[in-house]
């Protein structure tokens, strides 16, 4: 297991590449161009400048999150081999300058969704939070005014310029079936994987979060069976996926042990984190512990090391502990213990030591 952490870039995060090699383990960044909009090509000099930096500090930029899928090609447009042109043209950019995996989703409109942001906990601190009632009944307009409110570093999924003509996204996604999507990220992996395999890339889709339908936008990278399924969309190590703990781990029917297991030799990058499921639907983030979730983060380690997990994995989202001022989720403090607790876990099993796991209370 090659350990990463995810960092936004100079001016954009508030952490720094200093503090991310003071983490025990962590040898390399999982990084991306965040200003510029999808659809378009990187350019090479910034990804340099990006490598640059990362080499001065001793870590490598191995995993890029995420090169972003315009919207035209998830809905099939005829506009849809100009955007592919420059993602393949991106690809071959980013393998110039040593990436080695790009994680990317096909979901429409919204990378994710959270209802808030920061959700006060009992121990003081808070988390993202996802109130299953609440989407109901909130326009996806003041859902995306609440996640930019106030706030001077970008979040991911949810930049301004992608989402300023969100009513007329909407429009275009009437009508789009699941199966129209599948076919639509068909013609996409069609186009990009071939380019992939000759650029020694690893391309790494990520789960939908949470992992149904959201706002009658069809998802369709929500369980194992579908995991499956694209995977046999192109049988290439080149087509993989980013195994994301916390946003299958969302819905408990998810065996996430059993798809590491059925997946190992398609899963280049691991986000490993934990969530708190609540009976009525909603969740919270929780701190990657095992007993402070739902999710069984101890098994999942030993799944890892029980199939020789030679990949890259990036503790994900954190808490905001100990009055840390940080992008939501993506703190130093809690991400670094998360870090810490999975080494012990992989420690643990490395020497063959049985860990115990204590009983989980239950969900209220």
């Amino acid at each position: 297991m090659r350990m990463t952490f995810r960092w936004f870039g100079e001016g954009n995060d508030t952490v720094s590449l200093q503090q991310i090699k003071q983490i025990p383990g962590v040898e390399g960044i999982v990084w991306a161009l965040h200003d510029v909009p999808a659809g378009e090509e990187w350019p090479l000099e910034r990804m340099m400048a990006i490598r640059e930096q990362a080499d001065r500090a001793g870590l490598h930029l191995d995993v890029v999150e995420s090169v972003n899928v315009h919207e035209d090609i998830k809905l099939g447009r005829p506009t849809r081999d100009l955007y592919i042109g420059n993602y393949i043209r991106t690809i071959e950019k980013l393998a110039q300058v040593g990436v080695k995996v790009i994680c990317y989703n096909f979901m429409p409109v919204f990378d994710w969704v959270r209802t808030d942001l920061h959700k006060a906990t009992e121990d003081g601190a808070t988390a993202l939070f996802f109130e299953k009632s609440k989407i109901h009944g909130i326009d996806p307009l003041e859902l995306v005014r609440q996640i930019n409110e106030n706030s001077a570093l970008t979040m991911p999924g949810w930049e301004p310029e992608r989402l300023e003509h969100l009513t007329s996204l909407f429009e275009a996604y009437q009508g789009v079936t699941e199966e129209d999507l599948w076919k639509n990220l068909q013609y996409f992996l069609d186009a990009i994987i071939p380019v992939a395999e000759r650029n020694g890339i690893r391309m790494a889709i990520h789960p939908d979060d949470p992992p149904w339908p959201i706002f009658g936008l069809p998802r369709i990278i929500t369980s194992q069976d579908n995991l499956r399924k694209f995977l046999a969309l192109h049988d290439s190590p080149s087509n993989g996926i980013t195994l994301c703990s916390g946003s299958l781990g969302a819905n408990p029917d998810n065996d996430i042990i059993a798809m590491i297991h059925e997946f190992a030799d398609r899963i280049p990058f691991a986000h490993i984190r934990n969530v708190r499921v609540f009976e009525n639907g909603d969740f919270i983030e929780t701190s990657h512990r095992t007993q402070d979730g739902t999710v069984d983060i101890s098994g999942i380690v030993q799944a890892y090391h029980d199939v020789g997990f030679t990949g890259y994995a990036r503790p994900d989202h954190g808490r905001h502990i100990w009055d840390e001022q940080c992008r939501p989720g993506y703190g130093l403090y809690d991400r670094a213990l998360g870090i810490m607790y999975l080494w012990g876990l992989w420690d643990a099993y490395q020497r063959g030591v049985d860990v115990p796991v204590a009983e989980k209370e239950a969900v209220q």
